[in-house]
């Protein structure tokens, strides 16, 4: 893989992206993730174990995996790939998409939450279904990739062997040793992650004694309800100066095509916000790492979207720290490219924190000239109530032409009462 040869993904769809390996309408993208909360009618808890949460009340909720964060996706599904969805999106949602994104035709598979994967398991008509995670309840020739090579290659057990620089880290398996035997290290910050922690979750930045008993009770919780296999205990990154997520698209006999390079937000315990993206950015820096991690994933028989997080210390060194063979959060900021550089706006950000009085349709009212200038593009909206009143939550993209205009922008939106949330 030459990584000379680059070149950037010319469409905005995932339909785009997958056409060159879906070849009729005979394959699908499921929009959501597997849980294991009590609401999942199929929860992951035989197999391809994740960590989401490790009491009930803590678990990711049915509203943010099977609405916000599936409609996120569903908005730039393009008009080929068929996407499987438990939830119908609002009507207003999916009109303005109309207007606003490649939403005129597209496949909308909307299956019954309580018989989804059985339903796709005999269905005659989706041969193969595109996942963001493996499904124990999905049968192993329904997957797309194959799941057992999927869940390997997710775990972040697996980062140090895909050929970039990395933390130094050690694995556990918890079935080969206690918890209270592992020697961890003796000095403050270290981290300590679960295998397959999604958004966020199982990854403990240790930075004192506290911070430790925390993190201590989180693992034993989870191993209590038998969704923990494996820890690692890595070295933390010191004098970061910036944190990325570099993403491309690999196919299925190995060719890359980049997708974008985002500037990850997070917050002080490291949970993940959004990102912001210049459009006019190259990838020339991440180039030997995107060849490494695509030759290995090509090895392994995947094809697919990847996106792996790197730090860059003071001294400009990138150290890989994750790496997710999936869609990623900040995909579709970046699937935005050319319809946003068309509209001389070269600086975007995302963000799945957005919040706003009132229903969607008084938004839609209230922020009409900002929608119109695409200074604003929505990719999901979910209406809530509490304490009697109404509100949005938003997972949505500002942009700009510069990152002082994208600035400006979110401090006028802000003034119309569009909050980042807590």
């Amino acid at each position: 893989m030459n990584s000379d040869t680059f070149q950037f993904f010319q469409g905005n769809s995932f339909s785009d992206l997958f056409i060159q390996d879906v070849k009729d309408d005979r394959d699908a993208l499921l929009l959501n993730y597997p849980a294991t909360a009590s609401w999942a009618a199929f929860p992951n808890t035989q197999k391809y174990f994740l960590q989401d949460g490790s009491s009930e009340s803590t678990k990711t909720p049915f509203n943010k995996i099977c609405q916000k964060e599936a409609w996120k996706n569903l908005a730039v599904l393009g008009n080929t790939l068929p996407g499987v969805a438990i939830c119908s999106p609002p009507r207003l949602l999916m009109q303005y998409w109309r207007e606003h994104f490649d939403f005129d035709n597209v496949h909308l598979e909307l299956m019954d939450c309580a018989t989804y994967l059985d339903d796709l398991n005999q269905s005659d008509r989706i041969h193969q279904v595109i996942t963001l995670f493996p499904f124990d309840r999905l049968l192993p020739e329904k997957h797309a990739v194959p799941p057992e090579a999927h869940y390997r290659l997710l775990s972040k057990a697996t980062l140090s062997e895909l050929g970039i620089p990395c933390p130094t880290y050690q694995t556990y398996h918890l079935d080969q040793i206690n918890l209270d035997q592992i020697q961890l290290p003796k000095t403050f910050p270290y981290l300590i992650k679960t295998s397959h922690g999604l958004s966020g979750e199982g990854t403990y930045i240790i930075r004192n004694h506290s911070d430790l008993n925390y993190c201590l009770g989180e693992l034993k919780q989870y191993l209590a309800i038998h969704l923990l296999q494996t820890i690692v205990v890595s070295e933390f990154i010191k004098n970061e100066v910036h944190n990325y997520c570099a993403q491309f698209y690999l196919n299925k006999q190995g060719d890359v095509f980049l997708i974008g390079v985002t500037q990850q937000l997070v917050d002080s315990t490291g949970n993940y916000l959004g990102g912001w993206i210049d459009y006019n950015n190259d990838l020339s820096k991440f180039s030997e790492m995107i060849a490494a991690v695509g030759n290995y994933a090509h090895q392994q028989g995947y094809f697919g979207v990847i996106g792996f997080d790197v730090l860059e210390n003071q001294e400009g060194q990138l150290y890989a720290i994750d790496a997710n063979f999936r869609i990623n959060g900040s995909t579709p900021l970046c699937l935005q490219r050319y319809q946003l550089l068309k509209c001389n706006k070269a600086i975007a950000k995302y963000s799945s924190d957005y919040r706003m009085e009132g229903t969607f349709d008084s938004i839609l009212v209230a922020l009409r000239p900002n929608l119109e200038r695409k200074d604003l593009l929505v990719l999901s909206a979910l209406e809530k109530v509490k304490y009697g009143r109404i509100y949005t939550e938003i997972y949505g993209i500002v942009s700009g032409e510069t990152l002082e205009e994208m600035h400006q922008i979110e401090y006028d939106l802000r003034r119309k009462g569009l909050h980042i949330s807590g």
